[in-house]
């Protein structure tokens, strides 16, 4: 597995850096070689948050966690990523079976629920509406006057593709846009 460590107001030091290592390489036995491991400390508040990313193929695992000690926000960072692999383990065998997991096995100390194998997703509201073509900037400000937290449109400037700007934590903007393969 391929690792990126970084600290946004924090120093990352050599000890930290292995156990960081260390205990992201125990999620190695679920994914295939090529996966690369993204963690980013920050401080935020006087308080440490780590924020862990997966790529293995296409598919991305993100777990963050916000405690007092670089460490322990760091473990329940894994362990969250771990509990979404063991989460989802019946649906993503079926959609990748010749992807990036091998078969997980339960040896962890995970015990999963019967119930619990295949997670139910339910749609609780539907809503139609036409997409018009505008500017990325009407749509953010179309999305702030509707007060929402993302906003779909047809993006004029990229030959009317579709594309959703949203509200980042920060304060900032985001912008999603398809990839042409």
């Amino acid at each position: 597995m391929k690792f990126v460590i970084s600290g946004k107001k924090i120093t990352i030091t050599d000890n930290l850096r292995d156990y960081a290592e260390r205990k992201i390489n125990k999620l190695d036995k679920y994914f295939r070689d090529g996966a690369e491991a993204n963690v980013v400390f920050s401080l935020e508040r006087g308080r440490v948050k780590a924020e862990v990313t997966v790529k293995s193929g296409d598919l991305y695992y993100r777990s963050s966690e916000t405690t007092s000690d670089k460490l322990a926000s760091l473990d329940a960072a894994v362990s969250g990523i771990e509990r979404q692999i063991h989460k989802y383990k019946t649906r993503l065998e079926k959609r990748l079976r010749s992807g990036s997991l091998d078969s997980i096995p339960l040896e962890a100390g995970f015990e999963l629920d019967p119930r619990e194998t295949e997670p139910k997703l339910e749609i609780v509201r539907s809503k139609r509406f036409s997409i018009k073509p505008m500017t990325v900037e009407e749509a953010c400000m179309q999305m702030e006057l509707l007060d929402h937290e993302f906003y779909v449109f047809r993006n004029q400037d990229a030959d009317e593709g579709f594309a959703v700007v949203y509200r980042r934590k920060d304060g900032g903007y985001g912008l999603i846009e398809p990839e042409d393969e």
